[in-house]
């Protein structure tokens, strides 16, 4: 037996030796995303849905399905291909006897993460009971925080580090050297061949000019404030470059953010019992990996209100039932 079918031996009887209450997952976005190609099930990456519908009926043989699914993608799951590809999604997790809630939430409107991150997130519930309980889609708006202008500075004051600096931390920072077509000058745009000049002049020092937000250089052609105030959605690929990566004015010049920034941005307590890797099999853990890591990641804040909300609705389901045998019995 090859070293990788030992492996999936391995993982399968570890994940079939007990019943799961609460299964809690996603299927890579990309397939579905406004920044990808958007060929849904086309790709192989889309595909991968129906890996958790095979391992519901595989859990289901063994010890029942799991009483309740958390899902989630990226938005444009619900419009893909004009919403018939969520339509099959819906339909086949009703198919296995679930109730189907979804909601596209923003992290910025319910949580104090400065983040503008549109996610779609599905809740199913074998009992319809415990699914008619849980109201916190139907009433996001008693869930929405307001800021101030204080207010978001704070918090995006809370998930920066702002006392680096440039000489310990060279590799973040946007200089001349490094980017010399993001630093021109009036006479320097004009001089270049009219092949090598962008349609609009970039000059990160002049156009990245406010503190507290965030910036990116779209496709190399010209500087964007994200209107929001907050952070743009963070993606997998940020450690490649690119448009996709957030810019910050700090004290000492511009820089991108770092890879822990990226994780406090998502709501991970780096510093407060959670610790980045440093080092995988004796290798060092490149900051790339780490940004796509961040990428990739649900936002902490939001996922642990509907954790709330799900247990409530749970918690609620059972002391119905003891109610109800307790006045059966007497």
């Amino acid at each position: 037996m090859k070293q990788n079918e030992i492996n999936i031996f391995k993982c399968k009887k570890i994940c079939f030796n007990k019943k799961y209450d609460i299964l809690v997952g996603g299927f890579p976005c990309q397939a579905f995303s406004i920044a990808g190609y958007r060929r849904g099930f086309d790709d192989e990456r889309g595909n991968l849905f129906w890996s958790i519908v095979d391992l519901i009926k595989l859990l289901d043989e063994r010890h029942g399905k799991p009483s309740v699914l958390l899902l989630e993608n990226v938005k444009n799951l619900k419009t893909h291909d004009k919403g018939r590809t969520y339509t099959v999604i819906k339909e086949q997790l009703e198919l296995l006897g679930y109730t189907v809630k979804e909601k596209v939430i923003n992290t910025k409107d319910i949580t104090r993460l400065p983040q503008n991150r549109e996610r779609i997130y599905i809740a199913a519930f074998l009992d319809p009971n415990v699914a008619n309980r849980f109201k916190f889609f139907e009433e996001i708006e008693k869930y929405k925080v307001i800021k101030t202008e204080e207010q978001r500075r704070e918090d995006i004051r809370r998930v920066l580090d702002l006392h680096l600096t440039k000489i310990e931390n060279e590799k973040y920072y946007y200089t001349k050297e490094k980017y010399p077509l993001y630093f021109l000058n009036e006479e320097e745009y004009l001089g270049l061949d009219e092949g090598e000049r962008k349609e609009q002049r970039v000059n990160i020092d002049e156009q990245i000019d406010e503190e507290y937000q965030f910036y990116q250089v779209r496709r190399g052609m010209y500087v964007r404030k994200n209107k929001n105030g907050v952070c743009p959605t963070l993606t997998a690929n940020m450690g490649t470059g690119g448009h996709n990566v957030p810019l910050i004015k700090v004290y000492d010049g511009v820089r991108k953010l770092t890879p822990a920034e990226t994780f406090k941005i998502q709501g991970f307590p780096i510093g407060f019992g959670y610790e980045l890797p440093t080092q995988y099999k004796g290798r060092d853990f490149s900051d790339g990996r780490l940004y796509k890591q961040a990428g990739n990641a649900v936002s902490v804040d939001v996922a642990a209100l509907i954790a709330k909300e799900i247990l409530k609705a749970l918690h609620a389901s059972v002391e119905i039932e003891e109610i109800e045998k307790n006045v059966i019995h007497s």
